[in-house]
């Protein structure tokens, strides 16, 4: 061994710096390792190929009560750069005829937006916003900042306490039929599919029809970091390496080692071996580690055989769209709305409810979906991504990994298709045909799959939510505590609960597992959904 550590982390994702954080504040000499040149993942912020000054948040860039996240606070990452903000034009759904659908951070403004669509529709909205808060701060941020219960015992705990009960009905809906049972309008319906549904799980599955009240009822609507969400890593990466941790980029990582059923350390494609005392962490999908890194003799035939069957998302892979402008959007809805022109997310080409189902059956076929995109104009609200008087913005639009049966297909498609967003983007917004835009490019599912291997299929969401991928069971039965079944080997990536995105809520909880399994005082006060749920009326 050229190194020996006490832990080692695979993968910088957002997740494994901040489970290293916590370690490295711990005492512990912990090391990760990644295969990109930058650490982060998807906190990933470009420079524009041939623009300078001219920057891109590639992948990741809504977030969502990021600075309110136990861990952003642990880890004082305000004082290593990191602030966000929340414009309150939070989301607005600009329809062809002019009219808006707007999210506002104040509850009031939005559900007068929904009233100018359906009086019927505010009043639903404002009920819901009601009946879920109390759920949401007692139940749903519990659970999410907790390692998860086993379903039964769960349940148990629910069906003690009137909000339990609630939120276990509700979610036995999915969110096509909330919507359908709840609101009447079919713009509403469609916006609240969407904003609050189809960007993360099957809108058809069962088990998830409290989607979309928690999001509505949550405390906190979207948000970007100044800077670029790239400075997110970096403050982590700082606060990692203040306590003693390291952080090596472009390394391939080889192979996890073993003695004897234990993981005992890593081995690079170089040849070099490295040495972990108390644990490794795979911040990798489930194939990566137990097909690609773990010989067959050290991972039982049952374990490989459940890491196979992990399965990925059909409608969460992402094509993006980047472009450098001399002006920022202008919407002709403005003409009725003068607010959108400081909108925050903007959603465009969706008009009615039926859309869902044809996007859907669209991806199953490997097709163009009938086109939906959303996106931000980032230098509207942090002039520093650009040049002075410049601006940067972005569309994204979900469309199938394997199109026309192969992935392989982007690589002569995908510009064109990039053009015909932009064509669609200036019909709601002409001036990006007058001369606006200075020069643009585009990244396709399958880009974003070379890009970060962890995501395969492109799915943003590193897995499933169908096939009882969630909470204990993520990312399969035994593993699902942030444990593995080979000793030391633990896992804390976004193929854990509580799932993709950014939230570094897998980082966190799997952080207090590896602790106490290493007889560690722990610094912090991690939350337990076992000691809270059931506990209140």
């Amino acid at each position: 061994m050229s190194a020996i550590y006490d832990g080692i982390i695979l993968g910088a994702g957002h997740n494994a710096l901040v489970l290293q954080a916590y370690l490295a504040r711990s005492g512990l000499r912990v090391l990760s390792l990644d295969r990109a040149a930058v650490p982060g993942g998807g906190l990933a912020t470009e420079e524009h190929p041939g623009h300078p000054g001219f920057f891109h948040n590639t992948h990741s860039f809504f977030h969502r009560a990021l600075n309110v996240m136990p861990w952003y606070r642990d880890l004082e990452l305000e004082r290593h750069g990191a602030r966000y903000i929340e414009p309150e034009l939070n989301v607005a759904m600009i329809l062809r005829d002019g009219r808006a659908l707007e999210w506002w951070t104040d509850l009031d403004r939005t559900t007068q937006s929904f009233a100018e669509f359906s009086k019927r529709d505010a009043a639903a909205l404002r009920r819901w916003v009601d009946e879920f808060q109390p759920i949401v701060e007692r139940i749903l941020s519990v659970e999410a900042q907790s390692p998860p219960l086993p379903p039964e015992r769960r349940r148990e705990l629910l069906e003690r306490t009137k909000l339990g009960r609630r939120l276990l009905d509700v979610a036995a809906l999915s969110p096509i039929e909330f919507v359908q049972r709840e609101f009447e309008n079919d713009a509403v319906r469609a916006g609240l599919l969407f904003f609050n549904g189809l960007r993360e799980i099957d809108l058809r599955l069962p088990g998830f029809g409290h989607s979309i009240p928690a999001l509505l009822a949550g405390p906190h609507k979207a948000q970007m970091c100044i800077g670029g969400s790239a400075r997110l890593a970096e403050a982590l990466v700082a606060d990692i390496r203040e306590h003693g941790g390291e952080v090596r980029t472009s390394v391939e990582i080889g192979a996890i080692l073993t003695r004897s059923g234990r993981s005992i350390g890593v081995e690079l494609s170089s040849g070099e071996r490295i040495e972990a005392r108390a644990f490794v962490a795979s911040g990798l999908n489930p194939q990566q580690t137990f097909l690609d890194l773990l010989d067959a003799d050290a991972a039982p035939p049952d374990l490989r055989e459940r890491a196979r069957g992990f399965q990925y998302n059909l409608l969460a892979p992402l094509f993006a769209l980047n472009v450098a402008l001399h002006e920022p959007p202008r919407y002709t809805a403005t003409a009725q709305h003068p607010e959108i022109a400081r909108a925050f997310m903007v959603i465009l080409g969706l008009e009615r409810f039926s859309q869902f189902p044809e996007i859907v059956s669209a991806h199953e076929r490997g097709e163009f979906p009938p086109p939906v995109m959303w996106g931000a104009c980032p230098t509207l609200f942090d002039p520093t991504q650009a040049p002075a008087g410049k601006h940067t913005a972005f569309m994204w639009e979900k469309l199938p990994y394997a199109l026309r049966e192969s992935a392989s297909n982007w690589d002569r498609e995908k510009d064109n298709h990039a053009r015909r967003m932009l064509d669609l983007w200036a019909e709601y917004a002409p001036n990006l045909a007058e001369g606006a835009v200075i020069d643009w490019f585009c990244r396709s599912p399958l880009d974003t799959e070379r890009k970060l291997p962890n995501m395969r299929f492109g799915d943003l969401l590193v897995g499933s939510f169908a096939h009882s991928q969630t909470g204990y069971n993520r990312p399969f039965p035994g593993a699902g505590e942030y444990r593995t079944p080979i000793e030391g080997l633990y896992l804390c990536g976004g193929s854990t609960h509580p799932g993709g995105n950014i939230t570094g809520l897998c980082g966190y909880n799997a952080a207090s597992v590896v602790a106490s399994d290493l007889g560690l005082s722990l610094w912090w006060e991690p939350t337990s959904a076992e000691a809270e749920l059931g506990t209140f009326e």
